[in-house]
């Protein structure tokens, strides 16, 4: 009975996998591309000028996005089209613009595209007028109907002062005069890390009082190519006060084309699955926000932007100033987490996405990094984690075992009352509960070792699927990379065949089999040995082809989960064989493993009378 349950269950939790995999994954994939079929057939032609966040009466909105702007052939075009300040730093490179005094070239120095060496490092933000282009502005904007001139996306800065580098230790100051009494500085200054803090002061030669409004953005040109999945957003997003956590998909925002979120607080920007940007007033600063997305130009526009609902005034003859915030780089957990303790932005944590199972996940991922401290290896950790996991669970899990030996011994009787009732199955189940309650057996628990085993296993694959510290983390022998699947494959002989079977249609995406999730079948397999397969020929069957189909399904899962599912059947031999052959149970594995591969015998035909 309990083996039967056990079978079933895995099979419901097999074909969850399956359908969520189709649903989640394949499915939106193809409904995006879809959607951006019917959407550049129904394309408007003009300018969207309503990509500016809306204000109230009084108040003013960001400016229209820049246009588009003549096509660079390579980035180095780009970057030599106009005058820029460098930046360097321990973690980053790049420059800035002096041309609307953008940040739009940055790339991270400690990470690499590949777990090659000597592979290039991570390109984040890029200049206008490449296909990706990705950037970060900020600046001000005056009340409507007020014809002050404001520095915009054409404005040319200067450089004041002898410093033309921005460093941790140099910021630079940039300067432009408007003509008619407003002298407009933006100083720049990056941590080690980072977050870069931008300075925005106006100094008013005139005689009146100006009052302007300060705002920021992130404009990202094209949709990136995302993952798509389920546990993890890759898009639009931030914390706005009461609307909390705000997150919309690429495709989400071509549909709805904008949306608003007016007098509230925080941040917003762009996330990718190890990467981010977000621009940030100080903490609790009044906001008009907005992410936006047109193709007006013929390319698609996202925005994430804010302009603050309260105006500074700059008194006539004086100065005023305003701070705000740009955090553009990997989405390290503990330097995010040290930029919401040190400057109180709203929630930052969730540049990460922790899913809705955060508390279980993020526990998750503080033991495995403070076992990685230890044992200086990720792929050492999860097996740490696994160990430990058991260990916290060994009472329950040797209740469940105590009570499947149990049902080991009644094995006899329970076949003679299958015998005895078996054209009476109402009556059958009533003497089976009978010997239950005599025996004192649970027929439900040898289901809790496969239940206990659900969350722990859906925490650990989040904190490899989302987790920046699982990217290229190398375990032994050819894994390289934790959070990417096995790189070997079976069906290629292991590199022998120079094919990729991936490729075929339809089938291809389970051609991937590499050797770890062969250990993880085989493991999986002989686990199930410790049990005698059913007798029922169809459920015995399944009882076979579990394996095998779960090999499959984990042969593109990050290798890290591939390696602790196989640990975990080890453990769970080793652990069922020991409690069991406590409590009096025959464990005949190696019978049981040479039963499955004996010829069945035919079932005799009836003798003709």
């Amino acid at each position: 009975m309990t083996d039967n349950r056990n079978v079933i269950l895995a099979i419901v939790l097999s074909m969850l996998v399956l359908f969520g995999w189709q649903y989640f994954v394949a499915g939106p994939q193809l409904e995006q591309a879809q959607r951006q079929a019917e959407i550049a057939a129904a394309q408007q032609a003009g300018a969207d000028t309503s990509l500016a966040t809306p204000a109230t009466p009084g108040q003013a909105a960001v400016p229209a996005a820049p246009g588009a702007v003549q096509g660079f052939e390579t980035r180095e075009q780009a970057l030599a089209a106009s005058q820029r300040i460098t930046i360097d730093t321990a973690d980053l490179e790049g420059s800035i613009n002096l041309t609307g005094a953008r940040i739009d070239d940055l790339r991270l120095k400690q990470y690499r595209e590949t777990v090659d060496p000597d592979s290039p490092i991570i390109t984040l933000l890029t200049p206008q007028g490449l296909p990706n282009a990705y950037f970060a502005e900020e600046g001000w904007v005056a009340a409507s109907g007020s014809g002050i001139a404001v520095p915009d996306a054409q404005t040319v800065w200067s450089v004041e002062g002898d410093n033309a580098t921005l460093t941790a230790e140099t910021p630079v100051t940039l300067v432009w005069d408007n003509g008619a009494g407003l002298i407009f500085r933006r100083t720049i200054s990056v941590d080690e890390h980072y977050l870069f803090t931008v300075e925005q002061t106006i100094e008013n030669t005139g005689a009146g009082d100006v009052a302007l409004y300060p705002y920021a953005r992130v404009i990202r040109h094209n949709t990136p190519q995302v993952q798509n999945f389920f546990i993890q957003h890759e898009g639009p997003h931030g914390v706005l006060g009461s609307n909390n956590l705000v997150s919309r998909k690429y495709t989400d925002l071509q549909n709805e084309r904008q949306a608003t979120f007016e007098n509230t607080t925080g941040w917003l920007g762009f996330s990718d699955k190890y990467w981010a940007t977000a621009v940030m007033p100080p903490a609790g600063t009044g906001l008009n926000a907005r992410m936006s997305w047109n193709n007006a130009a013929g390319f698609d526009d996202y925005q994430t932007s804010y302009v603050e609902t309260t105006p500074v005034v700059v008194p006539a003859g004086g100065t005023a100033s305003r701070e705000s915030y740009l955090f553009a780089g990997a989405k390290e957990e503990a330097v995010i987490s040290a930029y919401e303790d040190q400057y109180g932005f709203d929630r930052l944590n969730l540049l990460i996405d922790w899913g809705w199972f955060w508390y279980l996940t993020q526990p998750m991922y503080y033991l495995l990094t403070f076992l990685y401290g230890i044992l200086g290896n990720f792929g050492l950790a999860i097996l740490a984690v696994t160990v430990i996991v058991k260990a916290i669970f060994f009472p329950l899990a040797n209740r469940s075992y105590a009570s499947m030996a149990a049902m080991r011994r009644v094995q006899p009787e329970m076949k003679a009352i299958q015998e005895r009732f078996k054209d009476d199955r109402a009556a059958q189940q009533q003497a089976m509960m009978e010997l239950y309650r005599k025996e004192k057996i649970n027929p439900l628990s040898g289901c809790w070792p496969l239940l206990i085993q659900i969350p722990v296993f859906f925490a650990l694959y989040t904190v490899i699927f989302i987790s920046l510290d699982m990217r290229h983390a190398p375990f032994f022998g050819w894994i390289r990379d934790l959070a990417a699947p096995d790189p070997t494959n079976i069906f290629t002989l292991f590199g022998l065949i120079p094919w990729d079977p991936t490729v075929i249609p339809v089938i291809g995406g389970f051609l991937h089999l590499g050797i770890w999730p062969v250990i993880m079948g085989i493991t999986m397999w002989v686990q199930m040995r410790l049990n005698p397969p059913p007798p029922d020929p169809t459920q015995a069957m399944i009882f076979n082809w579990m394996p095998v189909i779960f090999t499959f399904m984990l042969g593109t899962f990050p290798a890290g989960l591939v390696i602790y599912w196989a640990w975990n059947n080890t453990l769970s031999i080793a652990q069922q064989w020991f409690i069991m052959k406590r409590h009096g149970a025959e464990v005949n594995l190696l019978g049981n493993i040479m039963d499955s591969f004996r010829r069945k015998p035919k079932p005799a035909q009836p003798t003709k009378s």
